[in-house]
């Protein structure tokens, strides 16, 4: 029986198309025209002037704090449910991560912490540099108000909408807000260059500046000379060519998400104890991927056991996102809260998701569920005649 995927690729003939095309143009280097266009067409989308493409999400990231000249002995607060790459870009630049609880009602930074985290440092002579929430599994924070308390504090906002691409908070989309914001286009992304992100900004001078160090600072000279460090940080003309097919069919990819997402409800949501991710009233999420949580004493089975069966039916499925302040790797760092995100950790799934999903495949996935579900029903009726 064939896998099903988290969430795969889903490219065609048209990227196919434009790929050959930057393939039989000779640009293949970090440049080109594939290159230029991609970023225009990507800024338009996001509604935002200026954009960068880069090697990946984690790279904008990176350019984004030095921008902003982020460094040494800087404090960074972000949220802790969120992928490793997030701190990481952080720890990068010599500063020190911080972490925020999430709100259970929207998996993104709870804002009411994060405002007490902001008037406890400002008490204590502490402000961190910059602030960067994650618009969490395709679905934006909430910025009007995230925004309002950054700005009383005179804190900037880095935007991490790398699993955002197309989702909305009010009448903008995501990577509108803030000073810059980081996109991904890793292969498991709604749009994919294979690898890849892209920094985007109001500010002219922010994204030249990211600009200027991603091609390892090199100054302009009909020599190679350097006056700062760089990094080899563009992305190639041929990644930029699928980047753009890609871009064309955002809307259909976003659409067949979020239908995926509704079928998963409408099949399983009756159950007790499961629970999906809610969509936040103040905008629309992209449905990257569908996930839910599941509550052991009234479904009967924990998490993990609906993940290893999927598992044994040759089905891909994922944890929750582990928070930042219990890996080990950041487990000296400070943290407001954490126990909803440890919650959502220790009983959230992820589902297959992919915007190629066929609806034979997404039935598989259902129907291996509703295995659980009567293998758990049975037990607690065990149970119950045993008392």
């Amino acid at each position: 029986m064939k896998r099903i995927y988290l969430s795969p690729p889903d490219v065609g003939p048209l990227e196919r198309g434009l790929l050959l095309d930057a393939f039989d143009s000779n640009w293949l280097a970090p440049q080109g025209p594939h290159v230029e266009a991609f970023e225009r067409e990507f800024a338009d989308v996001v509604g935002v002037p200026h954009a960068v493409a880069l090697s990946s999400g984690t790279g904008a990231l990176h350019l984004a704090l030095l921008a902003l000249d982020v460094g040494s002995g800087d404090d960074v607060l972000t949220s802790t449910l969120t992928f490793a790459a997030t701190a990481n870009a952080i720890a990068y630049v010599g500063a020190r991560p911080a972490f925020i609880d999430v709100s259970r009602d929207t998996w993104t930074m709870d804002v009411d912490l994060l405002e007490a985290e902001l008037d406890a440092r400002l008490r204590h002579g502490r402000m961190p540099a910059a602030v960067i929430p994650v618009d969490l599994y395709g679905q934006c924070c909430d910025y009007d108000r995230l925004l309002a308390v950054c700005g009383r504090y005179g804190v900037p906002v880095i935007e991490d909408a790398a699993e955002a691409l197309g989702a909305s908070c009010g009448k903008r989309a995501a990577g509108a807000f803030g000073r810059c914001a980081a996109f991904s286009f890793n292969g498991n992304k709604i749009i994919t260059t294979s690898g890849g992100g892209m920094l985007v900004s109001q500010s002219r001078a922010l994204v030249e500046r990211a600009r200027h160090l991603s091609t390892q600072a090199r100054e302009p000279a009909p020599h190679y000379e350097h006056a700062e460090i760089g990094f080899n940080y563009r992305m190639s003309n041929l990644l930029a060519a699928v980047g753009r097919g890609q871009l064309k069919t955002l809307p259909q990819k976003i659409e067949r998400r979020r239908a995926v997402r509704r079928a998963y409800e409408e099949a399983l949501g009756r159950h007790a104890g499961i629970h999906f991710l809610p969509e936040a009233g103040y905008g629309q999420s992209n449905a990257w991927l569908t996930c839910l949580t599941v509550d052991p004493d009234e479904f009967g089975a924990t998490r993990e056991d609906i993940r290893l069966h999927l598992e044994s039916k040759n089905i891909e499925s994922r944890p929750v996102w582990k928070p930042m302040h219990l890996q080990p790797v950041f487990r000296r760092c400070a943290v407001r809260g954490g126990a909803v995100a440890a919650q959502l950790f220790e009983n959230g799934l992820c589902l297959p998701s992919g915007s190629g999903m066929s609806s034979a495949d997404q039935a598989r996935v259902i129907a291996a569920i509703e295995e659980v579900a009567l293998g758990a029903g049975g037990r607690m009726l065990e149970r119950i005649a045993r008392v």
